[in-house]
């Protein structure tokens, strides 16, 4: 469960590492993705999406996007430069080694493994998610994602005891994937010296709570105040 409040903030990951990371000059070629989206897999198995393969160039010369069609019932949460504004927050030399943004694809394929978002060599991939910013879920939550998606204002209901439906606004998607998503896939990038994919899952994890939470946590409550219901007195 994500406790931010227990959060050590040097970072809980193995080997003591230090809490700011600085870009490896090798790109690591195992693809990690944001979490699977209700859907049970053997975590031995190896994790081969469908995606194109950016070959590292370690030019330094900035970051481009690549933006494909997202699907039939499918739309992009945000814009590139949406994304481009939310990394310009970031030290350039967190920036340095990416080198692709994609806006990938929902393809028949990829439906059966979800995932919001992945890390894979210099490049990040987003991924769309369905037109009505609802998701549906034929499992209930776990204690972790019903926490996480609240943080970002996500809601859970479900119908029957059966189907578990996701239920977003567009402000609060767009939070979620600038302030969780893309922030989580750039700390899996800038991790250099984790192996184990426990490890720098939990790393990341750490990333998107220190440098995309917790530095939007006063925007979140102000918009949570400026949509509270105003009850008004009869004339």
């Amino acid at each position: 469960m994500r406790r931010v409040s227990k959060l050590n903030l040097r970072g809980p990951i193995a080997h003591q590492r230090n809490a700011t990371p600085m870009p490896r000059p090798a790109m690591q070629q195992t693809p990690y993705s944001k979490r699977a989206r209700g859907v049970r897999r053997n975590q031995r198995l190896p994790f081969a999406p469908p995606e194109n393969w950016y070959e590292p160039t370690e030019s330094g010369c900035g970051y481009r996007f690549v933006v494909q069609n997202p699907g039939r019932g499918y739309r992009h949460v945000v814009t590139p430069a949406e994304v481009r504004d939310r990394l310009s927050c970031f030290p350039p030399e967190f920036l340095k080694p990416l080198e692709v943004v994609q806006f990938s694809r929902i393809t028949r394929k990829k439906q059966s493994f979800p995932c919001y978002g992945m890390q894979w060599g210099a490049a990040l991939y987003l991924y769309p998610i369905e037109e009505g910013l609802v998701e549906y879920y034929d499992q209930p939550p776990k204690p972790s994602q019903l926490n996480e998606f609240r943080m970002y204002g996500g809601r859970w209901v479900t119908e029957s005891g059966r189907i578990w439906k996701l239920i977003w606004t567009e402000a609060a998607l767009k939070d979620f994937y600038l302030n969780n998503i893309l922030v989580h896939e750039l700390g899996h990038l800038l991790d250099e010296r984790n192996s184990r994919s426990i490890d720098r899952e939990r790393f990341a994890e750490w990333f998107a709570v220190e440098h995309g939470y917790l530095p939007t946590q006063s925007n979140r409550r102000w918009r949570k105040r400026s949509v509270r219901r105003r009850h008004h007195g009869a004339h």
